[in-house]
């Protein structure tokens, strides 16, 4: 006894060991970046006392009067700490004004950061990638199943966490269907996976993993992501919105996925395709991706103003898609928290300033643009044309009588040319095979109740003239990228102002910040640009699309502001496996199935979902990931669950946008009446949500929480309304969805209600239900039947719904009883969420 009482006197008494140094990236810049670089930033023109505090030579540099902001080693010598704890409103830092404050634990974090040396280094995601090790983990815990495993559970173990077990079979395998292929397995892949399971462990979720990654859905599931990203839409956008026919590039996009394309060879085609050696036709196609921007062709918009525009959202775009970098700012100035200057950003305009777009037009079809017509287009507007040519024979020669001349002259050379308005040069100077729908339109209005024969004859021509520009409307083009033969100048413009270039005159080149463009010298273009970015020493590429692909995963990146690896961004939980990704991703090849693959096969992702209180207070968000992912799914995906759990489902790929069911009038209310929704019908309807048309102004009314597709996005907030529901219980594709599947249910097992409660309830949730859940289910579908019998008229209105028929053996009012519970079923948090 008296010996453990000496040892804890003397454990009491003895020195402290050195508390470790403060990291500059995880502890100090996100303090700098938020209080100080405000005023004492990259930007110049905001900068106060020439003092930058993001750069390590500026922020120790010793002034004529001998003073420094930071004196490693002196804190107490040190300007910065000397400002954040004084007391004086006219010397303190933060100014009081610029209402920015510093807490006191940072404040003594800064001074422990200084005494301790000072040690700088650049932001992490601007450093060069490199493979980390690979660490050892606990020799307690559970054994790792790949690389994402050890550098998890070390940092769990760190944490004092421990992981969660493996989700269930039935879970595990709709999780990894869901996030490969965006629909659910049916319970008999999840009986395969199970029996396979059982003669050899993880051999039944390796064989479906690899069934997913096969699947063409595959590239469905993924080619959604990447829409959001490049702002891909069926239309321009702005008042007019006129349709456009980007839906080639949109296959393109989800063939290229499906056929695992490495990622550099993905990026390159789509920035610069068309500039690549004897570009071929689905080279040149991928370059659209830098036309899917909006088109704004309102009345009185400036031609050369729109196409400043365009080119403003392609430098963003590509910034946010491949460099995780808010360069927006730098229209106008530099910026404020990264080492970009206005300089860097029109550096990066003049690679897409050199493109022959000229802004002019409303056309969803500008040029340039590759033709892609399909032999029935081709035939539509070579039959349109032909028969402008005949009706146009028969009015020219009614006008020889009706309006004569000397022969071989011109209707300007008779009466016609002293009609009223326009009409002399509608009717006078061009001839019929040429006169357009305008002028037409007048020329109708005039003769219609004046020479009804001839009104019929110009009535014919411009409907056989509105014919043929619907033809040519309807010819598949899809916008894609050149080069203009003579190089444009390119000049920063004042506040990004299209109209204000200042003298400064720029050339394209990379943000001086990351490395540069190689070799040097000569003039660079964007395929240069598409190079620099898959080079292997570039910092952010890799990083930032890992990180996309992390998060769609699990709900949140490793990074939680994938649209932002700045200074103002959020610095990495585990840094280390993001690093580890990155270069596996590249030494990979950029191979985007295996990196797939290794983080759906990991031990990390295969966690279960569920959470015991003590660990969701220890880590509420997961970001530690304790547990597995779990969270609602996207709109989209709950559709597609919908239509595939009712057997609706058309699974056709590719082709023209298609027109689901939609409420009457809501393309009237946002076009001011100009344009109609035409619903399709047949399995149209049925189709994926990645095939239905997206009007830029008021995308699918289905949808929920999607990104708008007016400019690029690559996080996208999820939400929690009332609204939500109206949708997914209202909608007529759910009610639909809900009554086809109680018919299915009903013609398979007619006799057994008890083994249809089971089907229905397997059929969403994929497992068997609790005799708890039976219960509830049974008492449930008893009170719809009370209803439905007493209200026979409303079992006739909810059997209405939708266009795909109805079979006549069913009873009306069970079906419609069975048609709600289904409905429920479609509705069960558990239906809704990804487990």
């Amino acid at each position: 006894m008296r010996l453990r009482l000496l040892t804890a006197l003397l454990a009491l008494t003895a020195p402290l060991a050195p508390a470790a140094a403060p990291d500059f990236n995880r502890d100090i810049r996100p303090i700098l970046s938020e209080a100080c670089y405000h005023c004492h930033g990259p930007d110049a023109a905001k900068r106060k006392a020439d003092l930058r505090l993001d750069e390590e030579k500026s922020a120790k540099h010793f002034n004529k009067d001998g003073l420094a902001a930071i004196i490693p080693g002196k804190s107490a010598d040190s300007e910065l700490i000397k400002r954040i704890f004084s007391t004086d409103p006219d010397e303190v830092m933060p100014t009081p004004k610029s209402n920015r404050h510093l807490t006191e634990a940072q404040k003594q974090l800064l001074k422990q950061w200084i005494d301790s040396g000072a040690t700088w280094s650049r932001h992490w995601a601007f450093e060069r990638i490199e493979r980390p090790k690979v660490p050892a983990p606990p020799a307690a815990g559970p054994s790792p199943r790949n690389p994402i495993d050890a550098f998890i559970l070390t940092k769990l173990a760190q944490e004092k966490l421990t992981p969660s077990p493996r989700a269930d079979l039935p879970t595990l395998v709709r999780r990894i269907a869901l996030d490969l292929t965006g629909l659910p397995p049916t319970p008999a892949q999840v009986d395969a996976a199970t029996a396979a399971e059982q003669k050899l462990p993880n051999s039944g979720i390796t064989a479906f993993i690899e069934q997913c990654l096969s699947s063409t859905r595959y590239g469905e599931r993924w080619c959604w992501d990447w829409l959001d990203a490049a702002r891909y839409a069926d239309s321009n956008g702005y008042q007019g919105d006129p349709e456009r026919t980007m839906w080639p590039w949109r296959d393109w996009v989800t063939n290229a996925i499906n056929t695992n394309m490495p990622y550099d060879q993905f990026t390159v085609w789509q920035i610069a395709g068309d500039l690549l050696p004897e570009a071929s036709t689905e080279q040149k196609l991928a370059s659209g991706f830098n036309r899917n921007h909006m088109i704004n062709g309102e009345g009185g918009r400036i031609a050369e103003e729109t196409r400043v525009e365009n080119v403003f959202d392609r430098v963003e775009t590509t910034s946010t898609v491949w460099l995780g970098l808010t360069v927006g700012c730098c229209r106008c100035h530099d910026h404020k928290f990264d080492p970009l200057s206005q300089r860097d950003y029109f550096a990066m305009y003049d690679f897409f300033n050199q493109t022959s777009e000229d802004g002019k037009g409303r056309s969803g079809q500008a040029a340039p643009a590759m033709d892609l017509s399909t032999p029935a287009e081709s035939e539509r507007l070579k039959t349109a044309s032909e028969q402008v040519a005949r009706v146009a024979a028969d009015v020219e020669a009614f006008e020889l009588k009706k309006f004569p001349r000397p022969a071989g002259k011109p209707l300007s050379d008779s009466e016609a040319i002293n009609l009223p308005g326009n009409l002399p040069n509608y009717i006078g100077k061009i001839e019929p095979k040429n006169r357009s729908a305008d002028g037409l339109i007048e020329a109708v209005s005039y003769f219609k109740d004046r020479d009804p024969p001839y009104g019929k004859q110009l009535q014919r021509l411009l409907a056989a003239v509105r014919a043929r520009t619907n033809a040519t409307n309807n010819i598949t083009k899809v916008m894609v990228m050149d080069t203009v033969p003579t190089p444009r100048e390119t000049f920063i413009l004042d506040k990004g102002a299209y109209d204000k270039p200042t003298p400064a005159k720029v050339t394209a080149n990379v943000p001086a910040s990351l490395p540069g463009l190689k070799p040097q010298g000569a003039a660079a273009n964007r395929l240069d640009l598409a190079l620099w970015l898959v080079r292997r020493d570039h910092p952010l590429t890799a990083r930032v699309t890992v990180n996309r692909f992390w998060q769609a995963f699990f709900g949140v990146g490793l990074v939680k502001t994938a649209e932002d690896f700045g200074a103002q961004g959020e610095n990495p939980v585990h840094r280390e496996l993001l690093d580890w990704l990155a270069a596996e991703f590249i030494e990979s090849g950029w191979d985007v199935k295996a990196l797939h693959r290794l983080i759906v096969s990991s031990a990390t992702y295969q966690q279960s979902s569920r959470v015991t209180p003590a660990r969701h207070e220890r880590d509420p968000d997961n970001r530690l990931l304790s547990r597995g992912p779990r969270y609602r799914m996207p709109s989209w995906m709950i559709r597609d669950q919908a239509l595939f759990l009712s057997g609706l489902l058309k699974e056709q790929p590719g082709g023209p946008p298609v027109k689901p069911y939609q409420p009457e009038g809501i393309w009237e209310e946002a076009t001011f009446g100009k344009k109609t929704y035409q619903q399709d019908h047949g399995d149209a309807l049925y189709r994926r949500t990645l095939y239905s048309f997206w009007r830029r102004i008021v995308g699918p009314t289905t949808l929920f929480d999607n990104a708008a597709r007016q400019v690029c996005a690559v996080k996208t907030v999820r939400t929690n309304t009332p609204l939500h529901a109206l949708v997914t219980l209202n909608d007529m594709t759910y009610a639909e969805a809900a009554r086809v599947m109680a018919q299915n249910l009903l013609l398979g097992s007619p006799q057994d209600e008890n083994a249809t409660l089971t089907q229905a309830f397997r059929r969403v949730t994929l497992r068997q239900p609790t005799s708890a859940e039976t219960t509830v289910l049974r008492h449930q579908l008893s009170q719809f039947r009370r209803h439905y019998q007493a209200n026979p008229a409303a079992a006739g209105q909810i059997l209405a719904i939708g266009e795909s028929p109805r079979t006549e053996k069913l009873d009306p009012k069970d079906h419609a009883a069975w048609t709600s519970l289904c409905l429920l079923l479609l509705n069960l948090d558990e239906a809704l969420t990804k487990e």
